[in-house]
């Protein structure tokens, strides 16, 4: 791939796709929802459609006050879902605001959840894809099973590098610009461990995963990705090793901040 192919987003869809790469700063395409919501219901999921507000009776559309609209994507076991609430007055990740918010719980006796994920928009959809097709797949999807050693291990297979100051914990894209550690877990993340509960406010809470990507430090991130400290390490697994998965991915629109650190070839 050429760095140096003339490419302008405002032309993309004229001009087609692109192969791009490094897949972690790619962008979601525009295509966040579509891509996982097609996913899901590929793999069997009921989509729902909420809408909260006021609806007078014989008034027009444009008229109607509606305050929250989310689509809840249910699976057939009832024991995992992802929401689409971007247009559902989302709260935020850093400076983002969170676009799915993935879910699981151990059985249908409680309609708690064991454990939450949230995912911005500008994440690569495969990425998100990938952990849900885990998810998915996992018998008992909150059950941990394992360390959190294959999170690392994987996104270093693929060429990413161990934090010096916390190699058991962190790593980085060669670049510094995408990196994923597992540390204090950011206010308001849903998570059923009661740790999370009793901790005093001086005193570190159970930690969790979260991985971010910030193209020119002390600026807005692009985006950023938290999971509860429930969330079986095995699914974050499938997600970094995706997101740090070095085949080319298809796009036409880039994100503005990382279009000129992009590889990037005409598809076709």
């Amino acid at each position: 791939m050429n760095p140096d192919f003339p490419f302008d987003p405002s032309h993309s869809d004229k001009q087609g796709a692109y192969w791009v790469g490094p897949r972690h700063l790619a962008g979601d395409d525009g295509r966040l929802y579509d891509a996982v919501a097609d996913t899901l219901t590929g793999l069997g999921w009921t989509s729902l459609t909420i809408v909260r507000g006021r609806r007078e009776p014989d008034e027009t559309r444009q008229d109607r006050q509606v305050l929250r609209s989310t689509v809840l994507h249910l699976s057939p076991d009832t024991l995992r879902w992802a929401q689409w609430v971007l247009a559902d007055e989302p709260f935020h990740l850093g400076e983002l605001p969170i676009a799915w918010h993935v879910s699981a719980r151990a059985d249908t006796t409680s309609p708690l959840a064991q454990w939450s994920a949230y995912f911005t928009p500008e994440l690569p959809g495969e990425a998100i894809v990938d952990f849900l097709c885990a998810l998915d797949a996992r018998d008992q999807p909150a059950v941990q099973f394992a360390g959190p050693e294959p999170v690392l291990d994987i996104v270093t297979a693929h060429g990413w590098l161990r934090d010096i100051d916390r190699p058991d914990t962190g790593a980085m894209d060669p670049t510094f610009t995408s990196h994923i550690s597992l540390g204090e877990v950011p206010p308001l993340i849903q998570d059923a461990d009661p740790r999370a509960m009793t901790v005093g406010a001086d005193e570190a809470g159970p930690a969790g995963w979260q991985a971010w990507a910030e193209p020119v430090p002390g600026s807005p991130c692009l985006w950023a990705a938290s999971f509860g400290s429930s969330v079986p390490h095995d699914l974050v697994a499938a997600f970094a090793g995706s997101l740090s998965f070095t085949e080319p991915v298809l796009r036409r629109v880039l994100p503005e901040s990382t279009r000129d650190r992009l590889l990037r070839a005409p598809a076709g």
